[in-house]
C-alpha cells in the first residue's frame, strides 16, 4: 500500500482537491439557492471526464475539450461558486501544454473577479496549487526523469560488464585450450624427434651387442672393440637427448599457466567457481618464480577447497615494474587466527627463499598475497 500511495501520490492528491473543491462549490451552492440536479450531473460529468483523462493516453485533447464545457456550464448555472474547480482546470490545462513557469503566474488574474470564497483565500488556494504543480514539474518531475536516465545508464553499464565478463571468460578458455595444444603439439614433437633421432643408433647398438656377445669367447678383442663401439654411440646418444629436451622442452610458462587453468577447470567441476586473470608482461617472471606462484597456488586453493566452505575462489597473477603480485582470494567463512601448518609454512619458506613476502587476510573469505622481486629469466636444465 506504501509503494502504491509513493508512485501514484501526485494523482491521488489531484483527486482529493477536485473533490474537495467540488465539495465546496456543493455547499456554498446549497447555502444560496440549493443544488439541482443539473448541478449534480455537471459536477459528476466533471469528475469523470477529469479521471478519465488520466486512464486514456489517446483521448486526452478531447476529454480535456469537454471538461472546458462543462466548466462553462458549472460557471453559468452555478454562478462563481464553482470558481475554484475553474482555477484547478486551469492548472490541469497549464500542465497539459507543458506551459513555462511563468504561465502559471497568470492564473492570479482569477482574484479580479467577484467571487464568494473571498480574496484571501482566492489567493492562498492559487499561491498553494502554484507551489504544488512546479514542485512537481520542474523539481520531482526533473529528479524522476534524471532517475530514470540514471537507471538506463545502470542497465547499459550492467550489460556491457556482462559482454566483456563473457568475453573475458571466453578469452581465458581459448587461452587454456590453445596452451594445453601446444603442449600436445610439442609432446608429439618431442617424440617423433627422439624415434628419429634415436631410434637407428639404439637400434645399431642392440645389434653390436648380440654380435659381441656371439664372438665374445672367439674373438675377444673384437668383442671388446664392438662394446666401447656400443658406449660411444650410447654416449653420442645421451649428448642427443640433452640437446633433444633443452631445444624443445615447453616453457615454464606454458606449464605453470596451464596447470593453474586446470586447477580452475577442477574446482568448477566440484561446483566451486574458480577464475584466473593475469596482468602485465608474464614473460618477465623467470622459471624459479613460477615454480613459487604454481606451488602456492596449489596450496592456497587446496586449503580454500578443504576449509573454507566457498563458492568463488579468484587467482590474480599481477607483473608491475619490478614485481610480481600473487593473489588467491575466496569468499568463504574465513578464520579467527593463522595456524602455521605445514602448508603455510612450506608458502613462507619458498617465499622467503625468492626473497618476497607473503600476507594473509581473514576477515572477509581468506587471501593469500604473495609479492616476489622480478629476476631475470633463466633456462635451466
Amino acid at each position: 500500500m506504501g509503494k502504491f500511495l509513493k508512485s501514484n501520490y501526485y494523482i491521488l492528491v489531484r483527486i482529493l482537491l477536485m473533490l474537495i473543491y467540488g465539495m465546496y462549490g456543493f455547499l456554498e451552492l446549497q447555502s444560496r439557492t440549493g443544488v439541482s440536479i443539473r448541478i449534480l450531473l455537471l459536477v459528476s460529468c466533471y469528475i469523470t471526464l477529469m479521471t478519465l483523462k488520466e486512464l486514456i493516453e489517446g483521448k486526452r485533447q478531447l476529454l480535456f475539450s469537454g471538461v472546458i464545457a462543462v466548466t462553462a456550464m458549472l460557471l453559468y448555472y452555478g454562478g462563481m461558486s464553482f470558481v475554484l474547480l475553474a482555477i484547478f482546470l486551469c492548472f490541469e490545462l497549464l500542465v497539459h501544454l507543458k506551459a513555462k513557469y511563468y504561465m502559471y503566474l497568470l492564473i492570479y488574474m482569477w482574484l479580479f473577479a467577484d467571487s464568494p470564497v473571498g480574496y484571501l483565500t482566492e489567493f492562498m488556494v492559487i499561491t498553494m496549487l502554484i507551489i504544488f504543480y512546479l514542485q512537481h514539474e520542474y523539481v520531482v518531475a526533473g529528479y524522476e526523469a534524471q532517475m530514470y536516465e540514471d537507471i538506463v545508464t545502470q542497465q547499459g553499464l550492467k550489460r556491457d560488464y556482462e559482454a566483456r565478463e563473457y568475453e573475458v571468460k571466453a578469452e581465458l578458455k581459448k587461452n587454456m585450450l590453445r596452451a594445453e595444444n601446444q603442449v600436445l603439439e610439442e609432446r608429439a614433437a618431442l617424440s617423433q624427434t627422439l624415434h628419429d633421432k634415436l631410434g637407428h643408433n639404439i637400434n645399431g647398438s642392440i645389434y653390436q651387442l648380440e654380435a659381441a656377445k656371439v664372438i665374445m669367447d672367439a674373438e675377444p678383442e673384437k668383442a671388446r672393440s664392438m662394446l666401447q663401439s656400443v658406449i660411444d654411440q650410447l654416449r653420442t646418444g645421451m649428448d642427443e637427448i640433452r640437446a633433444i629436451l633443452r631445444r624443445e622442452r615447453p616453457e615454464k610458462k606454458k606449464m605453470a599457466l596451464l596447470q593453474i587453468y586446470e586447477l580452475c577447470n577442477d574446482c568448477n567441476n566440484k561446483g566451486v567457481e574458480a577464475e584466473l586473470t593475469t596482468e602485465g608482461n608474464l614473460s618477465g617472471i623467470s622459471n624459479e618464480l613460477w615454480e613459487v606462484i604454481l606451488d602456492n597456488t596449489f596450496e592456497a586453493v587446496t586449503n580454500s577447497m578443504k576449509y573454507s566452505r566457498c563458492r568463488r575462489i579468484d587467482i590474480k597473477i599481477i607483473v608491475m615494474n619490478e614485481m610480481v603480485r600473487c593473489t588467491v582470494s575466496d569468499d568463504g567463512k574465513g578464520c579467527d587466527s593463522i595456524v602455521d601448518g605445514m602448508g603455510i609454512s612450506g608458502m613462507r619458506r619458498r617465499v622467503r627463499n625468492a626473497g618476497g613476502n607473503i600476507s594473509f587476510e581473514t576477515e572477509a573469505g581468506f587471501t593469500v598475497n604473495t609479492l616476489l622481486p622480478l629476476q631475470p629469466t633463466t633456462a635451466a636444465f
